[in-house]
């Protein structure tokens, strides 16, 4: 636990107790139907930032917590708002504002999941990417929860469709990266569009002055909790490469011929670079794709669904376009350029080594770059183990591409076409005759269903699904291409 600083006199600062980790939620003030469906999901023990934040935020006490994504922040403000909802009053009581679609999609999900020991609490996604009159008709419907990103929210109070006169709970989520987005103005906006008898809790992973600056306004007494990023000892194996400029990309193909990752997360700290790496990672036969800030949110979307579902090798990102992102068992984080932000560089190598897991976390340092590095050891404390790019040995079968395990599918058809992915897993499974070992994630959206399927039954699946029905109807089906396209 690391020492907290003196705080300014409406700031109450508090690191959380290591020992509060060890409690359980049946020790909160929370409803027998939120505990028994917190215990039907697994979630028996609190994480470190839940059992800090969760007691003081039942309490109604406005919150600052910093933690990293993946600490379970999303339960711990989604517990919060849904202990204060009334579910038969149909009306905006609480406001989640993200910075990404992605990350806003994922906290509406982890919402529901949690909401379900509740009748009929309904969660809507406010974005931009979609078309404003599905939303406007779904807010005339009613809605309890709304999570959304700034600019959407902006549009919808503008038109006067979403109605915040009910409200009890505002949560900024990832403050940080909406402040660096340039958000500042928005968040300010909505927030005094806000009843001021509200609870605001804003979680974020670092602590810039933007932050202070946005308690300050609009935040009454606010306990801040620090949760500091570390890892556990021998969870992530950090090794530093030194290269030239000229030799950058073509060290990023080299680490993953030698280290043969599943998954990788190779970041960039240009959208250039990130184009550049992709050209040349698909040119050594590696299944990549890229996320940046160029492109359209169905794109984005397809990429993020491929990634996460393991039928893509690598994903080239930039910091904003990976922001939120929170994969299952990411084997290796390349860092192919070394940031100037220490706390950043934290952040991108915690998304491996995650739960019971151990990950890589390989750095590209040029020599004028060093400076960076020594930021790094002393923000983590850790010593620095530097391996030369000509330790790195090709295995004699690299001519093999290295290939992802899965192949995703998709069904033109989704939410509004009924479909479920129980529907999608019982074609499979049924009809099809492949067993449920054989099938992946499945994500349905609004339009279109993907599901991952082993790369060796890939093709079969494609024939079989679009010779059967899904839900007694017939459906067009395309393999996605490796390629991205």
């Amino acid at each position: 636990m690391t020492e907290v600083s003196p705080a300014p006199s409406t700031l109450f600062t508090r690191a959380p107790d290591n020992s509060a980790a060890n409690l359980s939620f049946d020790q909160l003030p929370l409803a027998p139907s939120t505990l028994a469906n917190l215990k039907h999901l697994g979630y028996l023990q609190m994480t470190p930032i839940q059992a800090a934040s969760l007691p003081p935020a039942l309490a109604g006490q406005d919150l600052i917590a910093q933690a990293k994504t993946g600490s379970g922040k999303t339960a711990a403000f989604a517990l919060t708002l849904l202990a204060k909802l009334n579910p038969r009053r149909f009306a905006v009581q609480a406001l989640v504002l993200c910075p990404t679609r992605e990350l806003a999609d994922q906290v509406t999900q982890e919402i529901r999941r949690l909401a379900r020991g509740e009748d009929n609490i309904k969660v809507l996604t406010l974005c931009g990417g979609s078309t404003m009159r599905p939303q406007i008709s779904s807010l005339e419907h009613g809605a309890h929860v709304v999570v959304g990103t700034p600019g959407r929210i902006m549009d919808h109070l503008q038109r006067a469709s979403l109605d915040l006169s009910a409200l009890d709970s505002l949560v900024l989520d990832e403050a940080d990266r909406m402040l660096d987005m340039g958000f500042f103005d928005d968040i300010v906006t909505v927030a005094k569009a806000c009843p001021s008898e509200r609870q605001t809790l804003l979680f974020s992973a670092t602590f810039p002055e933007g932050i202070a600056t946005l308690a300050r306004q609009f935040q009454r007494q606010p306990q801040r909790i620090t949760l500091p990023e570390q890892h556990e000892a021998g969870k992530i194996r950090q090794r530093f490469y030194e290269v030239t400029n000229d030799q950058r990309l073509a060290a990023v193909a080299l680490l993953l011929k030698h280290y043969r990752p599943v998954s990788t997360l190779a970041f960039c700290n240009t959208r250039q670079q990130c184009r550049d790496l992709l050209q040349v990672l698909r040119a050594e036969g590696f299944v990549a794709l890229a996320l940046h800030g160029e492109m359209e949110q169905r794109e984005r979307d397809q990429v993020l669904i491929q990634f996460a579902n393991r039928s893509c090798s690598v994903l080239v990102a930039t910091d904003v376009a990976a922001r939120g992102l929170d994969i299952d068992q990411l084997e290796a984080v390349i860092n192919v350029d070394i940031t100037p932000d220490s706390e950043i560089h934290v952040h991108r190598i915690g998304r491996t080594g995650r739960v019971d897991q151990d990950g890589w976390a390989f750095s590209l340092v040029s020599s004028n770059q060093k400076g960076r590095v020594a930021n790094i050891v002393k923000t983590m404390g850790v010593d620095v183990e530097w391996r030369s790019l000509n330790d790195l040995q090709i295995p004699v079968d690299a001519d093999k591409p290295l290939m992802p395990p899965m192949v995703t599918l998709l069904i033109l058809g989704g939410r509004k076409e009924k479909i479920r992915p129980g529907d999608v897993l019982g074609a499979l499974t049924g009809e099809a005759g492949f067993s449920k070992e054989q099938v992946g994630k499945i994500n349905v959206t609004d339009t279109s269903t993907y599901v991952a399927v082993l790369r060796s039954i890939a093709k079969d699946a494609l024939r079989k699904l679009t010779a059967g029905t899904i839900k007694g109807k017939k459906v067009k089906v395309h393999l996605l291409s490796d390629r991205g396209g």
